[in-house]
């Protein structure tokens, strides 16, 4: 998702460079694309130290710290573009999540507006989509916002459905057992994320979360929350609370959560819910936040006849323009923002 610091725009100024970090398993980056210079991790710490301080700004310096230097991130690769002294003018970030990728926050600083930055960011976090073989990208943006709509349409990608971010009261309960990932034993983490991709599958194929859930337990953004039934996964959300993690204050934030589609899975979904509020409750967190696109129709109907609330809708675009894991019949939370 595009920040409110960005600004769709024309062309690209061609004095600019785009470079290109990821994080590996062994710490170690990858370039995509320098130009002028060679530059790395070192240098966007530089240039981030010279970005001005605003609110507006603060959440993607902090992802920065999040994950550019992790080499706990593998699934997700930053791209910074410069202005002409050599100095941060604009970020994006790619996920791949298995077979299907979204990329943002995309934010240009509020001084470079209208010059034409966002344009090779997008194409940046496009091309690492191709570089990948996803079946299936996407992104969020503003769904009031015709210039943004307009940048991302130039590059394939189709709004289809709005996604109302939603937040609920947390509630005190009791969480099953085995219940949290960051409890189990390694030989029982294994087999939780081989379960999880076996669930994820049956919403899309190839749709994987094992990098994220590895990345949210060792960057101790939160934890993941699994529900069994039996020796069989029924559910799962990634969560995020505190100040190391993309989460606000006093919130636990489900960065995805779904539960195993077919019977009982509108079940499933109210015990994950009801799990989520027990979780951050325990925690000490206020409140749970997620998104649900309002292509899952039942999923967002129980949200709300739950309590919970929306607090901003944001649209969900797609390339190729069809509708993914957001259907009838799936019950499944996510942000892409």
């Amino acid at each position: 998702m595009a920040r409110q610091t960005t600004a769709g725009c024309t062309c690209a100024d061609p004095g600019d460079s785009i470079h290109s970090e990821q994080g590996g398993a062994d710490g170690r980056r990858s370039t995509a694309r320098r130009s002028r210079s060679e530059r790395g991790t070192a240098h966007h710490a530089h240039c981030l130290r010279h970005v001005p301080r605003s609110a507006r700004s603060r959440h993607v310096l902090d992802r920065f710290r999040l994950y550019l230097r992790s080499p706990w991130a593998p699934h997700i690769r930053s791209f910074a573009v410069d202005d002409a002294d050599g100095r941060l003018a604009g970020s994006n970030f790619a996920t791949r999540w298995g077979s299907l990728g979204f990329f943002g926050p995309l934010s240009i600083r509020p001084d470079l507006w209208d010059r034409g930055l966002a344009q090779p960011l997008v194409a940046a976090a496009t091309a690492a989509f191709d570089e990948w073989g996803l079946a299936h990208a996407g992104l969020c943006t503003f769904p009031q916002s015709t210039k943004h709509i307009h940048l991302y349409r130039k590059f394939g990608y189709h709004p289809r459905f709005l996604t109302p971010i939603m937040a609920a009261p947390a509630a005190a309960g009791v969480l099953p057992e085995s219940a949290r990932y960051s409890g189990l034993a390694p030989a029982d983490r294994a087999a939780a994320e081989a379960e999880s991709a076996v669930l994820t599958d049956g919403l899309y194929a190839g749709l994987d979360l094992r990098e994220e859930i590895r990345t949210n337990t060792a960057r101790s953004h939160g934890d993941t929350l699994l529900l069994w039934d039996g020796s069989r996964l029924g559910g799962l959300a990634v969560c995020h609370w505190g100040p190391a993690s993309e989460a606000e204050a006093d919130c636990l934030f489900i960065k995805f959560g779904a539960v195993r589609s077919g019977p009982d899975a509108s079940k499933r979904f109210g015990a994950l819910l009801d799990a989520a509020g027990a979780l951050a409750a325990s925690v000490e967190m206020g409140k749970v936040l997620a998104g649900v696109n309002t292509a899952r129709e039942e999923a967002y109907a129980q949200m709300i006849g739950r309590g919970f609330r929306g607090v901003v809708n944001v649209v969900t675009m797609h390339r190729p323009n069809e509708p993914g894991y957001s259907r009838p019949g799936v019950f499944a939370l996510d942000d892409w923002r």
